[in-house]
């Protein structure tokens, strides 16, 4: 009897450590799911937003559409519509993104997410989005990765809107004037058409934002068609 009540603690331990163990397998389950698993499906379903926008966008009635009569047709995206692909030759030739209307949760895992508020592709203003650093596709994995002069392509129905990047800066998730039509000046009229692109800084953490602001440099008519020069891929890319 008294052999069973010592014994009692220890078969306990044991239970206690199987726990522990199976709570350890578990988690490692989810940090595989989290960091690998959606990053295939995210990947899988982006890719196949892109084609379909490039579908709608290659329809023959869109491609005579440039100018102030291309932005206007993105005055009003529904929230969570895909309305146009972004593609940036530093992180490869092959690299396109969905970009969707809104930034939340949700919105943020089909791609990359244009916050509600900010300028369309092209306009006047600050045309700002956010996306993954690390999971769910991950479309700005490397933005630490831009230097000054790379190119950004915002593909629309009508036009291949180039941004060319001028600086970044790292943020508190609080600091929003990042946002401002004017970046990090609120209250200013705006006079020049920016892209602001945010994410998490560092990777796998949200102490901060990572942010790039590029400048417009040129908008080109999809019926002239994209000039190879413009997609290059810059020498010492990495992926």
């Amino acid at each position: 009897m008294t052999g069973g009540i010592r014994g009692a603690p220890r078969r306990l331990l044991g239970a206690f450590g199987e726990v522990l163990i199976t709570v350890g397998v578990l988690l490692l389950l989810f940090v595989a799911w989290q960091l690998w698993w959606t990053d295939v499906t995210a990947d899988r379903e982006q890719v196949d937003t892109v084609r379909s926008l490039e579908s709608d966008f290659g329809e023959g009635h869109h491609a005579g559409v440039a100018g102030p009569e291309a932005l206007a047709t993105l005055k009003s995206v529904p929230f969570g519509k895909a309305f146009a692909i972004v593609r940036i030759p530093r992180f490869g030739a092959g690299f396109a993104r969905p970009v969707l209307e809104g930034t939340d949760r949700d919105i943020l895992k089909q791609g990359v997410g244009h916050y509600v508020g900010t300028a369309m592709p092209g306009e006047v203003g600050n045309f700002a989005v956010a996306g993954h650093r690390t999971t769910y596709g991950k479309p700005f994995h490397n933005i630490d990765h831009l230097r000054a002069g790379d190119l950004i392509v915002i593909e629309t129905k009508a036009s291949y809107i180039v941004y060319a990047v001028d600086r970044h800066v790292l943020v508190r998730p609080g600091q929003v004037e990042v946002l401002a039509p004017v970046p990090q000046h609120p209250g200013a009229k705006p006079t020049a058409a920016w892209m602001t692109m945010t994410s998490c800084h560092p990777k796998y953490s949200a102490i901060q934002r990572y942010v790039v602001f590029s400048r417009l440099v040129r908008v080109i008519p999809r019926a002239d068609g994209l000039p190879a020069s413009v997609m290059a891929v810059p020498a010492g890319w990495k992926a």
